[in-house]
Parts: structure tokens; C-alpha cells; sequence
């Protein structure tokens, strides 16, 4: 298996005008060094960006957090093609139908809270495999340079498996059925990270993993991040294995939806009491915190020994499309978290996000930026 890294030139310096990292005018495919070199990110006080509704307060912070080279939110997972088919129904056992329209974007819930971590201002890696085909190059484009602004030093590229992609046919209600295929995600990945993967993650402010790449690769970023000190939250979406033991001890918080939540407990979650009832059987298997999406009924936060935090949703003026809001949700309270706000903030901060996400068609083209979501919160007090 041939691997190729893809790169970004790395900059801090910082646009007065715009307030966003200077980024080059093209993006590089390095085909001679697949281990690209990377400035190690100091642990140190974090200095945060503010949740402020006033743009020239959070504007200032962003710059202040930059000049302090704050420890990076780090991505380790997925990136699909996402192929939408737009529908009216979903079809019945043995029967065609036609599509509306049919369109391709980038997407996989890795890359999607990525791109929601970059364009919410935060600095932002992604650690991923993609093929050498034209949905990679698709993807690569989207995340990087001329597009969220997400570092790639730590995507490989290869040439015997195929990019990830899944099959997105969205309902004429904005609610999405979703098929994947795994790809470059599970069969790219070597049996033992590199020391150059696990370094920027032992050194990043916070980590996120997801179930579409290989259980083994989740449970060695999570040990060496546990190790690190390095808070570590696991979005549940992916795979429908139960979950290895093994990983669930590393992680800081769990992050299911109330479906993936049900299944992972084999208990219900149709009210907030059964939902309470099947979070208790996560902390009981060593999950301290969990973080619950429950779609249009808003989101929770359980900490072991304490009352749930809930949060309402931030209704949207409509419902376009719903593929991507719990990546979008899960990054921005990552990016509010590793800032150093309340549970109620993050909270707030991430609702805010997830309905601005829904609004729009397609994952990565439906993240917001920061200063559409403090309008938003301004908005809604």
C-alpha cells in the first residue's frame, strides 16, 4: 500500500482585515514525505475565545487565541463522499423510484466536525485516509485550502482502496436515510499508529473520535490521549458493534443520539426518564459523562452524581436538510469546551450551531461560521 501525505503550509501570522489564518493559494499533495513535520503544541494555560455576542470582543479573542498557539482541536475519523439523492419517500422492498435530483459533497462524520471545528475559528487537524480517486481530491478541497481551513498534514492517501462515500437519499421532510461505505476509512489504516499521529493528538486541547474508522485505531488514539491528559469524547454514530470495553474506559464523554443511545444499552429512550434510566447503564460500564442529541427535543449532559444539564433546541426558520447537524452539535460543544466555557455554554453554544447546520443542504457546506452562530445566540435570548 502506497501512502501519500496531504499538507498545508502552516501559518499563525494573522489577517487584520478578516480575522482568519493566512492559508496558501494551493493546496500541495506531498508525494515525498508521507510523515510530514509539524510544530508541537505546548500544553499551557489555554487562553479562549469568548462566546460574546459583541464581533469586535470575539474578534479580539480569536486573535489572542491564535498568538497564543492554543493546543488544537484534533479530528480523528472519518471523510466520506456524500452522494444525495433528493426523494419524496423512502422506496419499498422491491420497488424504483426517481430521485429528484442527485448531487456529491463532501462529507463523513469526521471530516464534517473538522470543518465545523475550523469554520467556528478554532485551530483544527484532521487525522484521516482517503483514495487517490476523485472523491478524495473532492474531499481534500473541501476541508483545506479554499475551503474550511482544516490542517491535513495528517491525511494519507492510497492507491489500493477507494475514498470512503455513502448514499444520502433525503426526504421532502429534511430527515435523511443514510448507507456507507467504508473504504479507505476502515482499510487504509495501518495496525499500529505512527508516532508522528499520536503526537499531534497527545498534544492537542481536545480530541474527538467517531465509529466509522477501525475500533483498533479509536482504542490507540484514546489510550495515548488519556495518557496525555487530553480531554477525549467519543460521538457514537458509525458502526453498530457494541462498543469495546477497552474503549469506553479512555474516553471522557459519550456522545449518542437516542437511537444509537437505545442500542448501545439495549434499553428504550422514548421519554427523558428512560433516557436517564439507559445513560445510568453508561456510567455503570465507566462512562463518567454523556452527551445526549435528541433532535428536535434538544440535548442533555450527564455528569455521574449530578442532575442532567438539558438544553432546547434553537428552532430554525427551516428544515432543509438534517445530515450533519449531531457532527456539527458534537464539534462546536468540543470547540466551546476545549475554550474553557460552562456546561450550560457549551450546551447553548452547540444548539446554536445545529440549527443553523439544518438550514441548509449537504454536511460540510451547511456548517456555520462563529460569527453566524453568536448572532444567532444574541438573536434568541
Amino acid at each position: 500500500m502506497m501512502t501519500k501525505g496531504i499538507s498545508l503550509y502552516q501559518s499563525t501570522n494573522l489577517n487584520p482585515t478578516n480575522i482568519e489564518f493566512n492559508r496558501p493559494n494551493k493546496l500541495q499533495i506531498n508525494t515525498l514525505n508521507p510523515n510530514p513535520t509539524h510544530s508541537r503544541f505546548p500544553r499551557r494555560p489555554l487562553r479562549v475565545l469568548s462566546l460574546s455576542v459583541d464581533p469586535s470582543a470575539a474578534n479580539r479573542n480569536v486573535k489572542s487565541a491564535v498568538e497564543a498557539h492554543a493546543p488544537p482541536l484534533v479530528v480523528v475519523g472519518s471523510a466520506n463522499a456524500d452522494i444525495y439523492v433528493e426523494i419524496e419517500r423512502l422506496p419499498k422492498e422491491g420497488e424504483t423510484i426517481s430521485a429528484k435530483t442527485g448531487q456529491t459533497l463532501a462529507g463523513g462524520k469526521g471530516a464534517n466536525q473538522a470543518a465545523c471545528g475550523a469554520k467556528l475559528m478554532y485551530p483544527t487537524y484532521f487525522v484521516g485516509r482517503l483514495g487517490e480517486d476523485a472523491h478524495g481530491k473532492l474531499i481534500a478541497e473541501a476541508l483545506g485550502d479554499g475551503g474550511c481551513g482544516v490542517h491535513l498534514d495528517y491525511v494519507r492517501s492510497v492507491d489500493d482502496e477507494p475514498t470512503g462515500h455513502a448514499v444520502v437519499m433525503l426526504q421532502s421532510d429534511g430527515q435523511n436515510s443514510i448507507i456507507i461505505v467504508g473504504g479507505a476509512n476502515m482499510k487504509a489504516w495501518p495496525e499500529k499508529m505512527s508516532d508522528d499521529d499520536l503526537e499531534i493528538v497527545r498534544n492537542a486541547g481536545i480530541v474527538l473520535l467517531q465509529r466509522e474508522i477501525p475500533d483498533s485505531i479509536n482504542i490507540q488514539v484514546a489510550k495515548a490521549v488519556k495518557k496525555a491528559g487530553v480531554p477525549v469524547i467519543l460521538d457514537v454514530g458509525g458502526m453498530d458493534t457494541p462498543i469495546p470495553n477497552e474503549l469506553l474506559d479512555s474516553v471522557d464523554i459519550l456522545s449518542p443520539n437516542e437511537t444509537e443511545l437505545s442500542r448501545l444499552t439495549g434499553m428504550p429512550t422514548e421519554s427523558f426518564e428512560q433516557i436517564c434510566q439507559a445513560v445510568a447503564k453508561c456510567h455503570k460500564l465507566g462512562v463518567k459523562q454523556v452527551l445526549v442529541k435528541l433532535g428536535s427535543k434538544g440535548s442533555a449532559l450527564f455528569i455521574e452524581g449530578k442532575n442532567p444539564i438539558q438544553q432546547s433546541i434553537i428552532p430554525a426558520a427551516q428544515v432543509v436538510d438534517t445530515t450533519g447537524a449531531g457532527d456539527t452539535f458534537t464539534a462546536a460543544f468540543a470547540v466551546a469546551m476545549v475554550e474553557g466555557k460552562s456546561h450550560e455554554e457549551c450546551l447553548r453554544f452547540a444548539a446554536a450551531a445545529a440549527s443553523l447546520c439544518v438550514q441548509v443542504k449537504g454536511a460540510i457546506p451547511s456548517m456555520p461560521d462563529r460569527t453566524s452562530v453568536l448572532k444567532l445566540l444574541k438573536s434568541s435570548i
